[in-house]
């Protein structure tokens, strides 16, 4: 990996052919493979400068409050510790943000997988009228009208702004948001003493009585699959999440596994952030999460002991490698502003 001067972005190893994920179904838990990056939007430094701006501008929402930065904040996981999304106008979402760190490996974006790309998934929010507020149109708008916006975007992608340009510029930012190892990762190297015994021990739950492989498995620590854990299942108007994508029933309350790699970072958990601790988590799972219709079937009472969900916990925290650390870059002006705009909150 190497380190962009002044924006100080980390720049992953990626391979150039379609965008087909993780280079498929993976099971045993290993370091990150190559990162997948799709033939019509290659990673390039100029391109990723851009799209850093973008992620920190607030000037894409309506009311130049909300930046991507507000609810995926570099100094939090590259998630935020709100229980659920804070948008324009104090407005309060209904779901956790998630971390941004490695969603370049996942197949799908989102809880309920409605975009199948990075590029699809960073338009998603600008549009979201309790997010950014905005439209693609007035956002297009605005960015032409940034003398040093119409400029960059002239120079990566030979054209004006627009809405395909401004998804793939975001998206190639995003994709250098990737974790340095986890001392589970040294572990699996050979360096014995990378975890302790305590998350040893946890790692022997993690493969065993914890169930946890079911789900979250592959280099990333999750199957790219959907699942019901019961999670708000027991309101009076539950997130019926996926089925809402899909129409089908058998996708009530399912939603996406979350990466493990870095949970440390990214408090509080589970799609709805009702879980502050990595401890609440296990306690939550231990119960065999929420009885409904549509449980998943892996989800059965684990019968842990108190110290068992210490060492359960102490593996999970063994997944954080470290992240990569970007300051808001310097934005373009306005074309009546003589000062830069600011960033958005971190």
């Amino acid at each position: 990996m190497r380190r962009l001067r002044g924006l100080g972005v980390v720049c992953v190893v990626v391979s150039m052919g379609a965008n087909v994920g993780a280079q498929g179904q993976f099971l045993a838990n290993t370091a990150l493979p190559p990162q997948p990056v799709p033939a019509d939007n290659p990673i390039t430094d100029a391109k990723v400068r851009l799209g850093a701006q973008l992620y920190f501008d607030t000037r894409l929402s309506a009311d130049r409050t909300v930046s991507c930065a507000t609810c995926h904040r570099p100094k939090e996981g590259w998630a935020n510790h709100g229980t659920t999304d804070t948008g324009i106008r104090g407005q309060v979402g209904g779901r956790n943000s998630g971390t941004i760190l490695n969603a370049g490996y996942m197949h799908f974006q989102f809880w309920d997988g409605r975009a199948a790309t990075l590029e699809e998934q960073a338009l998603g929010p600008i549009q979201n009228p309790i997010e950014m507020g905005e439209t693609l149109e007035s956002v297009v708008q605005k960015l032409n009208a940034i003398p040093g916006y119409h400029e960059q975007f002239e120079a990566v992608f030979g054209t004006a702004v627009s809405a395909a340009t401004l998804a793939k510029a975001i998206a190639a930012f995003e994709r250098t948001v990737v974790s340095g190892p986890s001392p589970y990762d040294r572990f699996l190297e050979g360096e014995r003493d990378a975890l302790s015994r305590a998350a040893q021990r946890g790692l022997d739950l993690f493969r065993g009585k914890g169930h946890c492989l079911g789900c979250h498995s592959g280099p990333t620590f999750a199957d790219q699959r959907y699942h019901n854990l019961g999670v708000g299942m027991d309101k009076p108007n539950p997130d019926l999440g996926r089925e809402k994508i899909s129409t089908l029933l058998s996708d009530r309350g399912r939603f996406k596994t979350p990466t493990l790699r870095n949970i440390a970072l990214t408090a509080p958990y589970l799609h709805d952030g009702s879980e502050a601790t990595l401890l609440a988590v296990v306690e939550f799972y231990n119960r065999g999460g929420v009885p409904n219709a549509n449980l998943d079937p892996l989800m059965v009472p684990l019968a842990l002991s108190e110290g068992e969900k210490s060492d359960l916990v102490a593996f999970m925290e063994a997944l954080s490698g470290t992240p990569p650390v970007v300051e808001p870059p310097a934005l373009p002006p306005d074309a009546a502003s003589a000062g830069a705009a600011s960033g958005g909150a971190l």
